[in-house]
């Protein structure tokens, strides 16, 4: 029984198969999903359904991300975010239009649902971004914060290794879970195209919205597999690029 995070996918359906088929799921896996399955490659509508079938054969959690919220006022209220637009929205509006009312129905039921984080049963924390409360997520004032913060990665990073979890100036962020794992900040960013450990936190965007792959991880190995770069996937395509 293997627990697996997938990062950021980014309307990469073509990736995501490929990462899929490598991983041969099997009907006792739990796959966690960590945000943002649109916006950036031509196929977002297909991947949300592709993660609707998926999770009626074997068990999904589905995070929130900060795209899948814009994706989900468009098709709630017809919303098109500026900033959205120009980050891949376009792509996503065009890859519904061969979707019924219907299937749009269906989809912004699925964003509805999308969990904000997920804690498991051994304390390891799932979220998009981040949280910025030193009392831990489920303290955290507001809710965008979880989807939207960089600063709990960034704190990571430059965390001094040497200060031990029970030092008085370890950051009392940490110290609330076993391991958090995150996407939203691209491993790319820091010339790295697998994912990155910094402390107790793992980040597992790397970077299939611009030249990097999707990726997927079993947590108890931190063992992990790929697709190939998404762009080469969609060589007519722009991406977020």
């Amino acid at each position: 029984m293997r627990t697996l995070v997938i990062g950021d996918i980014h309307g990469g359906l073509k990736g995501l198969t490929q990462v899929l088929n490598k991983l041969e799921v099997k009907d006792e896996d739990t796959l966690i999903f960590m945000g943002d399955y649109v916006d950036g490659w031509s196929e977002s509508a297909q991947v949300v359904q592709l993660l609707i079938n998926l999770s009626q054969k074997i068990k999904c959690v589905f995070i929130k991300g900060n795209h899948d919220v814009w994706c989900e006022n468009w098709l709630e209220n017809g919303e098109v975010n500026p900033r959205w637009y120009i980050h891949g929205g376009k792509e996503t509006m065009e890859s519904y239009e061969k979707f019924s009312e219907k299937d749009k129905a269906i989809h912004l039921n699925f964003f509805k649902n999308l969990k904000h984080y997920y804690i498991d049963d051994n304390n390891r924390l799932f979220l998009h971004a981040g949280f910025t409360s030193m009392h831990g997520v489920e303290k955290e004032l507001h809710p965008e914060t979880v989807y939207l913060d960089r600063t709990l990665w960034e704190m990571a990073l430059v965390l001094d290794k040497s200060i031990a979890k029970d030092h008085l100036n370890y950051p009392k962020r940490l110290k609330h879970y076993l391991e958090i794992y995150i996407g939203h900040t691209p491993t790319t960013n820091f010339d790295n195209a697998t994912p990155m450990q910094a402390a107790n936190v793992w980040n597992v965007d790397t970077g299939a919205a611009f030249k990097g792959k999707i990726t997927a991880m079993d947590i108890s190995n931190k063992h992990f597999v790929q697709s190939d770069a998404v762009y080469q996937l969609y060589p007519n395509e722009k991406g977020r690029n």
